[in-house]
C-alpha cells in the first residue's frame, strides 16, 4: 500500500513538473524557429536551429545597456528596501505603544491599496519635482515595497528576545550598533525571503517603469520587450529569443547564490 502511494506521489510530481516546465519548453524551442515555423507548429522542434533570432533580439534590445539599467534599479531598490524596512520594523517592534501600533497598522493596510488608484497622482507629483527617472523609480519601489517587507521583518523581530538588546546596551552599544551588529545578522533568513520577493517583482515589473521612465537609454528589459509587440504585427520569434536572453542572468545568478538562498529559506522555515 505504501509503495502504491509512493508511486502515485511520484506520478503526480512528474505531471506537475511537466506542466510547470511546459512554458519554458515552448519559449526556448520557439526562440530558435522562424516566424513562419512558430505559426505552423508551436510544439515541435525547429527544422533547423538558428541563432539569428538571438542576434537580432540582442541588437534590438540594446541588451548590455538595458540589462545594466535593470540590474542597477533592482540591486539598489532591493538593498534600500532591506535596509529601511528592517530598521523600521525594528523600531516598531521594540517601541511598543499606540503610535507604533498605528504605524504598523498603516503599513499593513497600505498593502491593500491597488497601485492603479494612486499611479496618476503619483506620476503627476513626481513630474512636478522632475523625478521621472531611475532615481524616482527607485524611490517609488521603496515606498511600494516597504509595507510587505516591514510586515515580514516585524513578525521575525517579535521572536527575538529584547534581552539581547539590553545586554548590548549595558556593554556600551548604542541603538544603531545593537541593530546592525547583533539583530540584523539574526534576520538573515527573512532577509533572503524579502530579497527574493522584491527582486522577482522589480526585475519583471513593466507598469511602473512605463509610467516613470520616458527617456531613451534608461529603459529596463520589460520595457524594451514591449517593442517586439506592435499594433499591427507581433515579432514572436524575436520576443521569445529576447525573453530567453532576459531570464538567463536570473538563472545564472540563482545557481551562484542557490546555497545561500536555500540555507536562508530553510532557516526561516525552521524558525
Amino acid at each position: 500500500m505504501k509503495r502504491v502511494q509512493r508511486y502515485m506521489i511520484e506520478i503526480i510530481g512528474i505531471i506537475l513538473a511537466v506542466i510547470w516546465l511546459s512554458p519554458f519548453y515552448l519559449m526556448i524551442v520557439n526562440s530558435f524557429k522562424t516566424k513562419r515555423e512558430i505559426f505552423t507548429d508551436t510544439l515541435r522542434f525547429p527544422e533547423i536551429f538558428t541563432f539569428d533570432n538571438y542576434a537580432e533580439a540582442f541588437k534590438q534590445l540594446d541588451f548590455l545597456k538595458t540589462f545594466a539599467n535593470s540590474l542597477f534599479i533592482t540591486i539598489v531598490s532591493v538593498s534600500i528596501i532591506i535596509i529601511f524596512s528592517s530598521m523600521g520594523a525594528y523600531a516598531l517592534s521594540r517601541r511598543k505603544g499606540k503610535i507604533s501600533s498605528f504605524l504598523f497598522f498603516a503599513f499593513v493596510s497600505s498593502m491593500l491599496i491597488p497601485f492603479q488608484s494612486v499611479m496618476i497622482p503619483l506620476v503627476y507629483i513626481f513630474g512636478q519635482v522632475d523625478m521621472l527617472n531611475k532615481i524616482g523609480l527607485i524611490f517609488m519601489y521603496l515606498g511600494f515595497g516597504c509595507s510587505l517587507s516591514i510586515f515580514l521583518y516585524h513578525g521575525t523581530l517579535n521572536s527575538i528576545p529584547k534581552s539581547l538588546d539590553e545586554a548590548a546596551i549595558i556593554d556600551g552599544a548604542n541603538r544603531f550598533q545593537v541593530f546592525w551588529y547583533i539583530i540584523f545578522p539574526m534576520l538573515k533568513p527573512i532577509t533572503v525571503t524579502v530579497a527574493i520577493l522584491n527582486t522577482i517583482w522589480i526585475w519583471n515589473d513593466y507598469l511602473l517603469p512605463s509610467l516613470v521612465i520616458n527617456k531613451e537609454g534608461m529603459h529596463t528589459i520589460p520595457l524594451k520587450m514591449f517593442f517586439f509587440f506592435g499594433e499591427y504585427t507581433k515579432q514572436w520569434h524575436l520576443a521569445l529569443a529576447g525573453l530567453t536572453i532576459a531570464i538567463l542572468p536570473v538563472i545564472i545568478g540563482y545557481f551562484f547564490a542557490q546555497k545561500q538562498i536555500i540555507k536562508g529559506v530553510s532557516e526561516g522555515a525552521v524558525k
